[in-house]
């Protein structure tokens, strides 16, 4: 069986892909809210993301304003596919373990 990949199994990394897979690139601010985490967390996570190759930070100026968007690069695509495949091979097969005392059997 295959394993999930552990960058990507954390709960904060995973939101941030979930929300990038659906999207070409989105607004640090965006996905700070949407993931509902600090810009701290947020940009350590990123970061973790960025160093394995599975999205790119790009970061720029609208007027004035410094802003930085993130995105899944192809490779970040490819992982977070492969890990939905995995993930639903897992949850897609029922439990085998015996039931124990005072357990519901599982069909």
């Amino acid at each position: 069986m295959s394993t999930l990949d552990p960058v990507i199994h954390a709960p904060v990394r995973l939101q941030v892909m979930s929300l990038l897979a659906a999207a070409t690139e989105a607004e640090f601010s965006f996905v700070r809210d949407s993931v509902e985490v600090s810009d701290s967390v947020l940009s350590k996570h990123s970061a973790a993301l960025e160093s394995a190759g599975y999205v790119h930070i790009r970061k720029g100026h609208v007027g004035k304003r410094s802003r930085t968007w993130l995105s899944l690069t192809p490779e970040g695509r490819a992982a977070f596919r492969a890990y939905v495949e995995t993930l639903q091979r897992i949850v897609g097969h029922p439990l085998t373990e015996a039931a124990g005392p005072g357990d519901a059997a599982v069909p």
